[in-house]
């Protein structure tokens, strides 16, 4: 199968070494764990925007919606290894943080992004942060946080208190379940799709997505780094927690949520604060599929901070 190649392969892609911006095309790259699928698609001037899907264990295909920003510059986005069309390995010791990290930093040097922005969002959020953190923000011309996990224990005290807002019905049947270790009944599972449709995918969908039908995304990597539900972290970012070296970025910051979204505005307004310089959008009637929901205001308010931090370099 193409994905298990151990060596760069491209599909219609040229790179020059001298060339600032990757040309469109796919392929894939051999990254610590096994080999990842990418996707540039734009040919613009502008700086290139590298994408990070969310999870842990989602698939790029909701990036899609960002690739008609290609116009202005290149969209890059990719499947994380263990997902969509990415190699799929089954060793646990890589669902780790740090060997994402390696990951992205690895593509980003096989792609030549020596100038470029950074969008996560959700767990590709904390993937950012991470990153920027760890590698620092030489390079780095902006960063997006939409919808972002910073904290995993501010994530669940939020969660909670969205639970509380819920018909005491849905609080009781959710609390019913997992004290008895029932999760997996059809009834807790119907409990937690009200939370999802009120916090995650409220809304309309206004734009379908491209790519998400040739593979899937992964359960295992969803379960074993996060948990079962969106509001119980058992996994291994259960102390996942950056906010308190938010305030080391030092490159233009956007973060931007839903109205209604899990990772909630209030909170997000408490990030905002904690980096210096950095903006807060929320776009009112969404969840946390505001992307999806609102798709050309979404797009044009991340063109719009796009911009305004590349004009600054210059």
């Amino acid at each position: 199968m193409k994905r298990m190649l151990a060596a760069i392969v491209l599909t219609g892609l040229a790179m020059s070494a001298f060339a600032e911006n990757p040309e469109p095309g796919q392929g894939f790259i051999d990254v610590p764990g096994g080999p990842v699928w990418y996707k540039v698609s734009g040919t613009g001037s502008g700086l290139p925007l590298l994408t990070l899907h969310g999870g842990p264990g989602g698939t790029s295909c909701g990036n899609s919606l960002l690739e008609s920003l290609g116009d202005e510059r290149p969209v890059i986005r990719y499947d994380q290894l263990g997902t969509g069309r990415s190699g799929r390995p089954d060793d646990l010791s890589l669902w780790e943080v740090d060997r994402f990290v390696e990951a992205l930093h690895t593509l980003r040097q096989e792609l030549g992004l020596e100038r470029f922005h950074l969008y996560g969002h959700s767990w590709g959020g904390a993937l950012a942060a991470a990153y920027v953190i760890e590698k620092g923000t030489e390079g780095v011309v902006s960063l997006t946080l939409s919808s972002p996990l910073l904290s995993t224990p501010d994530w669940i005290a939020d969660a909670n208190y969205l639970r509380s807002q819920m018909p005491q019905d849905i609080q009781d049947t959710l609390s019913k379940h997992e004290a008895a270790g029932t999760i997996d009944s059809e009834e807790y599972k119907a409990a937690s799709r009200e939370f999802y449709k009120l916090h995650v995918t409220y809304g309309e969908r206004q734009e379908e997505t491209t790519g998400c039908d040739d593979e899937p995304g992964s359960s295992l990597i969803y379960n074993y780094m996060w948990g079962p539900t969106e509001f119980r972290a058992t996994g291994n970012l259960v102390d996942f927690d950056v906010t308190n070296r938010l305030h080391e970025i030092d490159v233009p910051v956007l973060l931007l949520g839903g109205e209604f979204d899990e990772a909630r505005p209030e909170r997000l307004a408490e990030y905002q604060k904690l980096i210096p310089g950095s903006q807060l959008v929320i776009i009112e009637g969404v969840a946390h599929a505001s992307l999806s929901r609102k798709p050309k205001e979404y797009r044009a308010i991340l063109e719009n901070f796009l911009d305004a931090a590349e004009a600054k370099q210059h």
